[in-house]
This record gives C-alpha cells, sequence and structure tokens, in this order.
C-alpha cells in the first residue's frame, strides 16, 4: 500500500507526481528544484542559495513524513554544471554526518525543469 506525502512546505507539484509517496516504511522523494513554496518562484541568486532551498524543500517533505536527513539512504543530485559541484557539496553536508551520510550519485545534465542549475530527490527508510 502507498501513502501520497504532501507538504504546503514544499512547492506544489508541477506535474502528474507527488511530491513523496510512503511505501511501507520507505519514502521515495521526487527531485525537488529551487522554488520558494510560499511565492511559487525560483531562489537562483546563486548555486549556494539554490541549493539551500532545495534541501529545505527536501527537510519539508521528510518532516512531513515524520521522517529527517538521518534516515535518508540515498540521494540522487542532478546539475547542470559539475565545475559547481564543490559549491552544491559544500550546502547538502550541511544536512548530514559524514558518518552517516546517504549512497549518492551525482549526474551532469543537458538541462532541468525551469532551467534550474540543480535537482535533488532522496529515499529514506524508517
Amino acid at each position: 500500500m502507498k501513502k501520497i506525502i504532501s507538504t504546503t512546505g514544499a512547492p506544489a507539484p508541477i506535474g502528474p507526481y507527488s511530491q513523496a509517496v510512503l511505501s511501507g516504511d520507505t519514502l521515495y522523494i521526487s527531485g525537488q528544484i529551487a522554488l520558494d513554496p510560499e511565492t511559487g518562484q525560483l531562489v537562483n541568486a546563486g548555486i549556494q542559495q539554490e541549493t539551500a532551498r532545495v534541501m529545505e524543500n527536501l527537510k519539508a517533505i521528510l518532516s512531513q513524513a515524520g521522517m529527517s536527513f538521518d534516515q535518508v539512504v540515498k540521494s540522487t543530485i542532478f546539475i547542470k554544471d559539475m565545475h559547481q559541484f564543490g559549491l552544491i557539496n559544500e550546502i547538502y553536508g550541511r544536512y548530514f554526518q559524514a558518518d552517516t551520510a546517504p549512497a549518492r550519485e551525482t549526474v551532469e545534465v543537458a538541462n532541468l525543469p525551469k532551467f534550474v542549475n540543480v535537482e535533488i530527490s532522496m529515499i529514506a527508510v524508517r
């Protein structure tokens, strides 16, 4: 059985998908971009601010599901420019303990929704 997870603390989906789906003890979070959930506007003053907004959106979804970053087991980062990886990683790393950080891959792509610079999805387990 699956349960749809939805919160106003993260942007509403911009297509036919859910913010997250809880199946048993596993939470699958859709890719988040730097949309401010209160204004619906993109946060694009710089890659670090953009990444922080993405992480806060993910945090809101995890919280709605009664979870935290401690329970994230896998994340996927899509970026437009691998040269920005260090700046993204700096912000991303603030949300995890180094010794319990999740598995992860980072992939450079040609474009992302709304032509943002970073999108991150996650899987968490209770």
